[in-house]
């Protein structure tokens, strides 16, 4: 007789748990992967990927209950080139890996997320020990998978020759991979209310810089309705923006842009500055 693995578990509940008058869903990682996926990053001496992240997201997303609800799932792209952009959904409690997991769950082939480099904090004591902590960790779970860590936000001027390095690597993997598929959140962290903001000065710049490499952008919007965690796919675009506009509009232009695609992907309440009169949301339920 099979037995069940245990669970990472942040509710007891079957199926949901309840905070206030919301149900959010029960988010489970299993015992066993966490197992070998820490042990492989502490035993990773090498820069060449040793797991396959696509397996291990779907090892632990078909422990989601209620399970993951896809929205517009003829839009998920089979292959690229192309850049796949995502709110970076938060609310207390949620943690955002599980964003990454779900995505690279559901497209049928290997995506290449470009993922914070570390987890920060405002007071002194987390910045001396949670940061220093995830930065070690994330950068050997990078070297796992054969991501690549950019530095997190929000900016710190101390970064710049990292950041321009971490962008070269994902550009590099643009170029030498086929028909590549690149993952990122422009935002690069949690908005204070869990709406969409504008992301950080570069993020439009590095947008443009991939769609300029032929990845058409794949706008994606994560977030919690009826209990379930959601995802609904947008139809691709060609990301373009006047030469002639100084480069801060230009980068500011792109990111507004990639940011008004996500917004349509999402509820209202979670569209922020981005709220548009019209909305397709409820249509196209193929999940």
């Amino acid at each position: 007789m099979s037995r069940t693995p245990k669970r990472l578990s942040d509710t007891q509940s079957p199926q949901t748990r309840t905070r206030g008058t919301r149900q959010y869903p029960r988010y489970a990682l299993p015992w066993t992967t966490v197992a070998r996926v820490f042990g492989s990053a502490l035993l990773a001496r090498n820069a060449e990927p040793r797991r396959s992240f696509r397996e291990d997201a779907q090892t632990c997303v078909t422990r989601l209950r209620p399970p993951l609800h896809v929205l517009e799932r003829k839009r998920i792209p089979s292959e690229g080139p192309c850049l796949i952009t995502v709110n970076h959904y938060a609310r207390p409690g949620f943690r955002a890996w599980w964003i990454a997991l779900a995505i690279s769950a559901v497209i049928p082939v290997d995506v290449y997320w470009a993922m914070t480099g570390a987890w920060t904090y405002p007071d002194r004591f987390r910045t001396l020990t949670i940061t220093r902590m995830t930065r070690w960790l994330f950068r050997r779970l990078a070297s796992l998978y054969g991501f690549t860590t950019m530095p997190p936000m929000p900016p710190d001027p101390r970064d710049t020759t990292a950041r321009a390095l971490a962008v070269r690597q994902v550009l590099a993997h643009a170029h030498s991979t086929p028909r590549p598929i690149i993952a990122l959140s422009p935002e690069g962290s949690d908005a204070p209310d869990g709406t969409l903001q504008m992301p950080p000065s570069g993020a439009g710049r590095f947008m443009l810089h991939l769609a300029r490499r032929g990845l058409a952008l794949v706008p994606v919007g994560s977030f919690e309705s009826g209990g379930a965690f959601c995802l609904r796919f947008g139809p691709p675009y060609q990301l373009v923006v006047p030469r002639t506009l100084s480069p801060e509009i230009r980068d500011r232009q792109a990111s507004h842009i990639a940011m008004s695609h996500i917004a349509r992907q999402l509820p209202a309440h979670l569209r922020g500055t981005f709220a548009q009169p019209e909305t397709d949301l409820e249509r196209g339920d193929d999940s």
